[in-house]
């Protein structure tokens, strides 16, 4: 049984292929819900949605967010008619009364849905109202995600890290920020002076969470701040991690990330940036993948290979070292 901790795009890449050691009915993943916004009255689930489009066979692998070939005429006519009110499509926080009015939701969550500045596609928005609808039923985020992984017929079990809510925040030198804002809306370009997870402080990890951590885990080459940093900063999964035997794989070629911000983070929070900062962000790992044209050491077990992923190939060699770095510390 295997445990994959997944954010952003660089763990679905993994994911890819995952089953050339791992069966599905071995494999569970869970997934960062740091990011998690509500947009427009809609809860988007970007690091779930990802998960699901990619099993459900839908993901747009393009970009690896969103679903292939999807319209986005409800995003664009809402954008014209932003524009015909003279109102502006930046990113518009509900004010802050309205942060936890409603279904429970961490402050700094909950943006106005005139001209909206995340793109979403029409299909992909069918996934958010009913996300949406079945939270207001009454149901978990856990149950939520369950239910619409049924329906895109997805085998392995995908969890959300916690039911509760947590927030994703950069605090930048043009104020604060959600990391979408951050991201999507500023392109990452602000400069960064720390990272909150607001919410963390309360929030107790889903159902399952804990029982797959007890199996060996995968931490996937995502981001190590903002995907993997706000699984680490609920209740119990730490010690979870420092308990069980943990093979991470590097999101770094050197000092560089293959995408988003995760070196310039990296850097925000005191860690060296790239493949050498990796000890200080993950002290529980046993073991390191790394890319093979990196000269540091580590003081642990380390496998080399090409880390870059661009193919189901390319995947499948990099879960072979996966492997080859659980037999060295079981």
């Amino acid at each position: 049984m295997v445990t994959f901790l997944s954010g952003g795009t660089g763990t679905p890449k993994l994911l890819d292929g995952a089953t050339a050691a791992f069966t599905p009915a071995e494999t569970t993943v869970v997934a960062n819900t740091g990011d998690d916004v509500e947009l427009g009255g809609l809860f988007v689930s970007p690091d779930v949605d990802t998960l699901l489009f990619q099993g459900g066979g839908v993901l747009d692998r393009g970009t690896w967010w969103g679903i292939n070939g999807d319209t986005h005429r409800t995003h664009d006519a809402l954008l014209d008619l932003a524009g015909s009110m003279g109102r502006s499509t930046e990113p518009t926080y509900l004010p802050e009364s309205r942060q936890t009015a409603g279904r429970d939701i961490a402050d700094w969550r909950r943006f106005s849905g005139v001209g909206e500045f995340m793109t979403i596609g029409d299909r992909d928005r069918a996934v958010h109202l009913t996300r949406t609808s079945l939270l207001d039923e009454g149901k978990t985020l856990s149950e939520a995600t369950a239910a619409i992984a049924r329906a895109f017929g997805i085998t392995i079990d995908i969890l959300p890290m916690s039911d509760d809510s947590v927030a994703t925040l950069v605090h930048t030198d043009e104020g604060l920020m959600h990391f979408q804002e951050f991201w999507v809306a500023n392109d990452g370009e602000p400069a960064i002076e720390n990272v909150e997870f607001r919410g963390s402080a309360t929030a107790e990890p889903a159902p399952g969470v804990l029982e797959a951590l007890g199996d060996v885990v995968v931490v996937g080459p995502s981001n190590p701040i903002t995907s993997i940093g706000p699984m680490l900063s609920v209740s119990g999964i730490g010690d979870a991690l420092a308990e069980t035997t943990v093979v991470a794989v590097s999101p770094f070629l050197g000092g560089d990330a293959f995408s988003g911000p995760a070196a310039k983070l990296m850097g925000a929070v005191g860690a060296p940036p790239g493949t050498a900062g990796l000890p200080a962000v993950y002290p529980f790992a046993d073991a390191f993948v790394v890319d093979d044209s990196d000269s540091g050491s580590f003081d642990r077990p380390t496998v080399e290979t090409d880390i870059r992923i661009d193919s189901p190939d390319d995947a499948r060699r990099v879960v072979d070292a996966v492997a080859r770095a659980i037999d060295l510390v079981e």
